[in-house]
């Protein structure tokens, strides 16, 4: 018996602007056994076919997969990964010998909601976001391996954290695929240790390539203060556009050994990077006036979810402020939001409230955001999470 999902009336006109989701609120009722991460067909009341997706308990119900009655199959995943890789070929992040590391699958912006696929040298990390991808995760491995041929490897499965808790799926990080100890990956001309194992989100932070190729190059002569440093992305990339001196801060110690271990294997011995582990707001406070005139912001996500909003637009407030009651005369603010419930609008306000507060005057040089490999399906704009803005600072 077919699994069917069947929407309330007036519930479908979402799916006819192509919006990739379906909240359990549309659903009139369920026909068939329907198991969490199966793929189900989605009817209007009166029998027409609107979609195909995979089923899951909670607000989001439905993922679409396709509005066109097809088999889900590895011949599906085969074509969309292939269309995947083609937009990163043309957008001239993949194949080319200064970098080796890039996004293949943005969920939504790639077609594909509820996975996440990086590329690192010759290991793929795969991530799943929705049990209807865990489900599906060999499959995909296998199309994955078709379309990449010899330039991957190896495939790791990094979905611990990412997969929804109630699902109760056991999940452990691990390789499907071949196996590797390469960790590091090339970007920009850069190398980078890759903590696919135990770090955050799948590794590194690729989404800020475009961002830290910029801060580089307002970097010459500038004394560097990069909080929530992490791998220390932007600290390598200040060095290279020849910081005067460069400090990372995070209240991790892994992420301080990274960090270090990064700038040795770009900068042996270079005495100008100095690390700390420390608490951002604590390091911000103690730190004398003017110590600095080129500062990046780039926190974990304050906001998860719109509940955590009000708090978190505080937080973006109060952590600018510090930025610039302390910055020096002349100061570059590179400050960011990685909150999805955060629009741009709403960060712009917190860090203008900051300025204000700080009484410092104020232009925007540039507003950043994703790079091209972290692509927004324009029927799912909720997919823009990453907004930033480069400040001078009078």
């Amino acid at each position: 018996m077919s699994k069917l999902i069947i929407l309330r009336k007036g519930k479908e006109d979402s799916l006819g602007r192509f919006h990739p989701w379906i909240f359990s609120g549309a659903i009139h009722h369920i026909e068939g056994d329907v198991k969490e991460g199966d793929i189900v067909e989605v009817l209007s009341i009166d029998g027409r076919f609107l979609a195909v997706g995979h089923w899951q308990i909670g607000s989001i119900a439905v993922r679409v997969l396709s509005f066109k009655r097809q088999k889900i199959d590895v011949a599906f995943w085969q074509k969309r990964l292939a269309a995947a890789l083609d937009v990163r070929k043309s957008i001239g992040v993949a194949e080319t010998t200064d970098n080796n590391m890039y996004r293949l699958v943005h969920g939504e912006g790639d077609n594909l909601p509820g996975l996440i696929i990086d590329i690192y040298g010759s290991t793929a990390v795969m991530q799943a976001h929705s049990v209807g991808m865990h489900v599906s995760r060999m499959q995909i491995a296998e199309a994955l391996k078709a379309v990449m041929g010899d330039s991957v490897k190896s495939i790791y499965y990094k979905s611990e954290t990412t997969l929804p808790f109630k699902a109760s799926l056991g999940q452990e990080n691990g390789f499907i695929l071949g196996e590797s100890n390469d960790d590091v990956a090339i970007e920009n001309g850069l190398k980078f240790h890759i903590d696919w194992l135990k770090g955050q989100k799948t590794g590194f932070f690729v989404d800020q390539r475009e961002n830290r190729a910029l801060l580089e190059k307002y970097s010459r002569g500038r004394k560097v203060l990069n909080m929530f440093c992490y791998t220390g992305g932007f600290s390598v990339y200040a060095m290279r556009g020849g910081a005067e001196l460069v400090h990372s801060v995070d209240s991790s110690a892994k992420a301080i050994e990274l960090v270090n271990a990064n700038v040795e294997l770009n900068f042996p011995g270079d005495i100008r990077h100095k690390s700390f582990a420390e608490d951002a707001f604590r390091f911000l406070d103690d730190m004398p006036d003017g110590a600095y005139d080129l500062i990046i912001l780039d926190p974990p996500a304050f906001a998860k979810h719109k509940d955590a909003l009000k708090n978190a637009l505080r937080g973006y407030t109060k952590l600018n402020v510090k930025a610039f009651e302390k910055m020096q005369p002349g100061g570059i603010l590179f400050t960011f939001s990685c909150s999805q419930a955060v629009n741009k609008d709403q960060f712009r306000t917190a860090v203008f409230t900051a300025a204000a507060m700080a009484k410092r005057k104020v232009r925007i040089l540039h507003q950043l955001h994703q790079p091209a490999d972290h692509p927004i399906n324009i029927y799912h704009p909720e997919g823009e999470y990453l907004k930033g803005l480069v400040l001078y600072v009078e």
